[in-house]
């Protein structure tokens, strides 16, 4: 007999011993008892409350359970052979009732001594490395019967880093924190990826557990209850996965097969999951399976797809496809919604299944953060060199989302981008940071440090009041002062190569590519890093002003019930000078809104040859929120509208309603006393 594996982490459920009740010989899976699995992968609790494995591994011989047995006090551990399913081709499975819930448990192949976690392990005590844990779902005492889900309409999406969000950095801390966010106005957090990863902090991009929640931040349950929190308060939660690639380190799973990774097709960050060469079925399997876990075990409301651009596939259906078709299917009623990142900017991505798309709700637009960032901080170096920070682009991307839908790339030097005119404005990702672009320079400083206070509340403004769906990171709301950077925990070699690895990429960036600058570089290895990218959520109160127009900002969007609607009844935008422009709203029967940004110096417009300042008959224009608001630190706005033209507050958004009074009228009695 073996030594037991970890015992201490059994279940307390009472079990009897391999003395007390011999091993029952396995059973096969049959066609019957496949059905019965809520995943045709993994280690699930019957229905009759046995055990069934189900693992493929087509190049072994022989696939054996390794598990713990028996009481607490006293541990054994078992070795139980998989039966190979003749019909299926490489698939292992068993149904025994001699393993229990809390157990850990591996499987040995082809009688080698390592015990492998399970591909499929719905948890990893002790990481990656480790042997995986026999997890019931059902244990978890779910409170959202009532939810229903979310749709794309009118959401405002929050990113978070479960480790960084909070001081103890786990699902418990950052549960409590959910109803604040609720009410400052955030409706779906963006959890950054959780699959576990190597290491004791990091972004999580590097996940080779696709369907264990890292326990860094807790445990299964704890990732539940901070749904189920999310829910009770009103909020939505997505998951940021990873189906690109897995991580380079500890990723076990070529051991089971070496299908799992494409031959064909090549990543920067790791091996490539295969979709499209041979014996690829069962590949797409399991990641169509990953997403139904996560939306039906963890009632999660959808998901952010990273680096879509980098999920090759070249079969009839797109296995985007597959998986947001497996995933509504999983919600089981409830509304989902699906966020992607795609750096070639295909409209595709959100277009209908019905018309050859991958029937995604949003597409993160780079085209307008980057626009925004250069109009804020007058640098427009490496990717941001396709971009001047005009008026006429941040009304272009107003207008279609993508500024660029096909166009010369003088960076990439190619043709970037796909038309979009037929997209909705609420498909569209809007955000002034994320967490790779804080952290893509020297220091990880967020925007507001980038900027002056009276810029970046007017481009703030000019954001949360456009129809596209607005992004935050963590702490943006209420400038955070601690920065964001790239941090991840690996041993002596590797970290050495990933701190290369991270010079090598910025240093693109000629600031950051000199002596000084190299040298000034973090080590993303060092645990300081990720301790100095924790918030302090105290700064909602000290930092009130900016916190309260985020908030402010938030109620005009919901709850007028123009902008609420996202341009659904028409839009339109102009240049008014360099650094001026305008959006304009059509409302129901005139009630039109403006939103009018000026980020140059305060100057008066007139003659007003812009068709869209013109009141609809009948109304005249009265503003409803200004950025210059003593409230948010501004020096307050003057008289907006007079009969010698407008005039324009110097670097500030000023949001105006058209309500019933004859404009001209006022303007022709008001000449008319002057002139007596």
């Amino acid at each position: 007999m073996k030594t037991p594996l970890h015992g201490e982490r059994m279940s307390q459920r009472p079990s009897a011993s391999a003395e007390e009740q011999p091993v029952a010989p396995p059973i096969g899976l049959s066609a019957v008892a496949l059905k019965q699995r809520r995943l045709p992968i993994g280690a699930e609790i019957t229905p009759d409350g046995m055990v069934s494995f189900r693992v493929w591994a087509p190049k072994r011989n022989r696939v054996e359970v390794i598990a713990n047995v028996g009481r607490p006090d006293d541990m054994q551990q078992i070795a139980i052979p998989l039966l190979r399913e003749p019909d299926q081709e490489g698939y292992f499975s068993l149904v025994t009732k001699d393993v229990c819930v809390g157990a850990l448990y591996g499987f040995r192949l082809d009688d080698e001594e390592k015990v492998w976690p399970d591909p499929a392990s719905r948890f990893q005590p002790d990481g990656p490395f480790g042997l995986s844990e026999l997890i019931d779902p059902a244990e978890f005492a779910w409170t959202d019967q009532d939810w229903r889900g979310r749709t794309s309409d009118g959401q405002v999406i929050y990113e978070l880093h479960i480790g960084t969000f909070t001081k103890s950095g786990d699902w418990r801390a950052a549960s409590a924190e959910l109803s604040e966010l609720a009410a400052a106005g955030m409706t779906i957090v963006q959890v950054m990826p959780v699959a576990d990863f190597p290491g004791s902090f990091g972004w999580g991009y590097d996940g080779v557990n696709q369907f264990s929640p890292t326990r860094l931040y807790g445990r299964p349950d704890d990732f539940r209850a901070f749904v189920d929190t999310a829910h009770r308060v009103g909020m939505g939660v997505i998951l940021d996965v990873v189906y690109n690639h897995w991580g380079m380190v500890g990723n076990f799973i070529g051991q089971f097969s070496a299908n799992y990774m494409s031959m064909g097709h090549k990543n920067d960050w790791g091996d490539t999951p295969n979709f499209d060469d041979e014996h690829s079925a069962p590949v797409r399997e399991y990641f169509t399976s990953n997403a139904r876990y996560w939306i039906d075990e963890f009632h999660l409301d959808g998901f952010r797809f990273d680096a879509t651009q980098a999920v090759h596939d070249h079969s009839s259906t797109h296995i985007l496809t597959d998986i947001t078709v497996a995933a509504r299917d999983a919600a089981n009623g409830r509304s989902i919604v699906m966020a992607a990142e795609n750096e070639l900017q295909e409209a595709r991505i959100v277009q209908p299944l019905a018309a050859g798309g991958h029937g995604c709700d949003w597409i993160c637009n780079d085209d307008y953060h980057h626009a925004a960032r250069v109009r804020l901080t007058d640098t427009n170096s490496a990717y941001y060199s396709d971009f001047l920070g005009t008026a006429a682009e941040l009304v272009a991307s107003v207008r279609h989302g993508f500024i660029y839908q096909g166009q010369w790339s003088q960076w990439q030097q190619k043709p970037r981008g796909t038309p979009s005119k037929d997209l909705a404005p609420k498909c569209f990702v809007h955000f002034l940071q994320n967490h790779d672009q804080i952290a893509n320079s020297i220091t990880g400083e967020r925007i507001d440090k980038l900027t002056s206070p009276s810029q970046l509340r007017a481009m703030t403004g000019l954001w949360l009041l456009s129809p596209q769906t607005p992004m935050f990171f963590q702490g943006q709301e209420f400038a955070a002062s601690t920065p964001f950077l790239f941090f991840a925990d690996h041993p002596a070699d590797e970290a050495e190569q990933v701190a290369k690895g991270r010079a090598e990429f910025l240093s693109q960036f000629p600031a950051v590519n000199t002596p000084e600058g190299m040298a000034a570089l973090c080590n993303p290895c060092d645990r300081a890093v990720f301790e100095r990218s924790r918030l302090n959520l105290e700064e909602r109160t000290s930092n009130h002003k900016i916190y309260d127009l985020h908030k402010d900002l938030l109620k005009l969007r919901r709850e007028d019930p123009v902008f609420r609607r996202q341009g659904a009844d028409g839009l339109d935008a102009a240049v008014l000078m360099n650094e001026a422009m305008v959006v304009r709203y059509f409302g129901p029967s005139g009630d039109d809104r403006l939103v009018v940004t000026n980020f140059g110096r305060e100057f008066h417009l007139t003659p007003l040859a812009e068709p869209l300042l013109a009141p609809p008959v009948g109304r005249k224009w009265i503003p409803i929120w200004s950025s210059n608001h003593p409230r948010y630190g501004g020096s307050g706005t003057a008289e907006f509208e007079a009969t010698e033209g407008w005039r324009l507050p110097g670097e500030a958004t000023v949001a105006l309603r058209a309500v019933f009074g004859d404009s001209g009228a006022a303007h022709q009695a008001h000449a008319a006393e002057k002139k007596s």
